[in-house]
């Protein structure tokens, strides 16, 4: 029971926080799996592309207005605190956030909350009143979230900066369960409003749960806000270029949801359930490094250890590509039977599952690009530079909606997703060029020795899981769940082994490091 106790509490490592939020960051995937399972199971598509539209405003503010100041802005004052070994100042600073951060997402709410009924049309074009009315009523309700997760997720990074990364990795699950919750025993009986009021009950105890641990570093909450806080005008004119990046991805998620506002019914749940599926592996790869890695890359600069900063950036990149490649080739190869078996059940019909597994293989195109740009994008956020970053996101917008309107047009939903992972590439390229630039020789020449290695070794487990995949038809029930189940687990094992042979044949760090769960490898003297 102490050892227990103790993950809540201790401080982790790198490598130790890495696998902490990989394991939960897995469970949580997973449980966003059942809670879009249930979903689907238990409401049409109709509807629920009332539900998926309803997030847009709340998820806009929040990432305009509070995501960008903590990710970017906050972690590095508040380490600067640590490295100072000054936590009561950072405890001012952060109350004086969380104070801020509340009284923003209140008065905002409020505004926000009388004028939906013209928002929501601008938003979205819905064939009826009545679901444009229920947009609306939902799209109130979800403006909670953004006080919720405000709090939650400055107590969360607070967490992150004392290597307490454990009890945060918990947060999601108990915001996914209670949604699951509502899915399978709401959702029958009440419809989406009852899942809505599901997802309110998971924000307020994905705040709850953080309030012990952060209690056990010595923090308390006091009500003060002083705008004459040095820091917090250090952390506002730091969030500004990240606000108006992450601002400029929610604009370009709004355009794709009205674009899919007028296709058939469905394409808004098609869009959101592909999009939730395919970042399964760079969210538990790519966020779990990158949400462990941003401390130390943060304190490293604080430190001035250059060398050092280079080094833990580098195998971090390194493991998650090795990680990242070969997941891109099975969810495109397999996409069909991940939808199937995820998705495949109750009011989800053949025709939703066929449009979900085309719009799923084109987001699977950019798992590689979506799950490195953040620990790239955190790179510059520990130089605190955020304006390049901003510019690069803006870019990748930009492209994103130019090319979105006639891909649309021609492939429907699928034309959504292409576009999104054309987006994606852009940030991925115009972030390594800038780093490249402003920082010459971060980016070491192994890395690309490494990919290059890892796409070759990928290739040829694309061929095995592809024709495994074929051979393995003739021998199921391809109707059935188990048939189906059965193909994909013989393509994943045939595919596996492959690969991890050919890794092992090749001497591939980075599999010793990914299976030895370390990324520092040789001593940075040794670089």
């Amino acid at each position: 029971m102490k050892r227990i106790f103790n993950l809540f509490n201790r401080e982790n490592s790198v490598r130790g926080a890495s696998v902490i939020l990989i394991i939960t960051l897995t469970i949580s995937n997973l449980l966003g799996w059942l809670r879009d399972r249930f979903l689907t199971k238990n409401i049409d598509t109709y509807h629920l592309d009332i539900y998926y539209a309803a997030f847009r405003i709340p998820d806009f503010i929040f990432n305009l207005l509070i995501l960008g100041a903590i990710v970017s802005a906050f972690v590095p004052v508040f380490s600067d605190y640590l490295a100072r070994d000054n936590k009561k100042e950072g405890f001012k600073t952060a109350n004086n956030l969380i104070n801020l951060s509340l009284l923003t997402m209140i008065a905002v709410g409020i505004m926000l909350v009388i004028f939906m009924p013209w928002i929501i049309p601008v938003l979205v074009r819905f064939d009826t009143k009545d679901r444009m009315d229920q947009a609306i009523f939902f799209s109130r309700v979800l403006l909670i979230l953004p006080v919720f997760f405000s709090v939650s997720y400055i107590l969360g990074t607070m967490l992150n900066s004392f290597k307490l990364f454990f009890i945060y990795a918990l947060s999601p699950l108990f915001y996914n369960l209670a949604i699951i919750i509502g899915a399978v025993y709401l959702a029958p009986r009440y419809g989406v409003i009852g899942v809505v009021y599901a997802v309110v009950a998971g924000a307020f105890l994905h705040l709850v749960i953080l309030i012990p641990s952060i209690k056990k570093t010595g923090y308390r909450y006091s009500f003060a806000i002083s705008f004459a806080d040095k820091n917090i005008r250090k952390i506002i004119l730091l969030m500004i270029p990240r606000s108006i990046s992450m601002g400029a991805n929610q604009i370009m998620l709004s355009v794709f949801t009205s674009l899919a506002s007028v296709m058939a019914a469905g394409s808004i749940t098609a869009f959101s359930i592909a999009n939730n599926t395919q970042s399964v592996p760079f969210s538990i790869v790519g966020a779990a490094f990158s949400g462990a890695i941003f401390p130390t890359l943060a304190l490293k600069i604080a430190q001035k250890k250059e060398k050092e900063f280079a080094f833990y950036l580098n195998r971090a990149l390194r493991v998650t590509g090795y990680l990242l490649i070969p997941s891109t080739a099975i969810f495109i190869l397999l996409r069909a039977q991940i939808v199937r078996l995820l998705y495949g059940s109750g009011k989800f019909n053949w025709q939703d599952t066929r449009t979900t597994a085309l719009v799923l293989g084109l987001f699977a195109v950019s798992i590689l690009a979506q799950g490195i740009s953040p620990i790239i994008a955190r790179a510059f956020y520990a130089m605190k530079d955020t304006k390049t970053p901003m510019f690069c996101a803006i870019l990748a917008v930009l492209v994103s909606i130019v090319v979105a309107i006639p891909l649309s047009r021609q492939y429907s939903v699928a034309g959504l997703a292409l576009a999104f992972s054309i987006g994606n590439y852009v940030n991925l390229f115009s972030l390594l060029y800038y780093l490249n630039k402003i920082y010459p020789g971060v980016i070491h020449k192994e890395l690309y020795k490494s990919y290059f290695i890892t796409f070759f070794i990928s290739l040829a487990m694309a061929v095995a899981v592809w024709s495994s995949m074929h051979i393995a038809a003739n021998y199921v029930d391809m109707t059935r769940f188990s048939g189906v189940l059965l193909q994909t687990i013989i393509a994943c094992l045939v595919g596996g082994i492959l690969f991890f042979g050919l890794s092992y044949f090749f001497d591939q760090e980075e599999m010793h490091w990914a299976i030895s769960r370390k990324i520092n490898g040789k001593s940075v003297a040794g670089q």
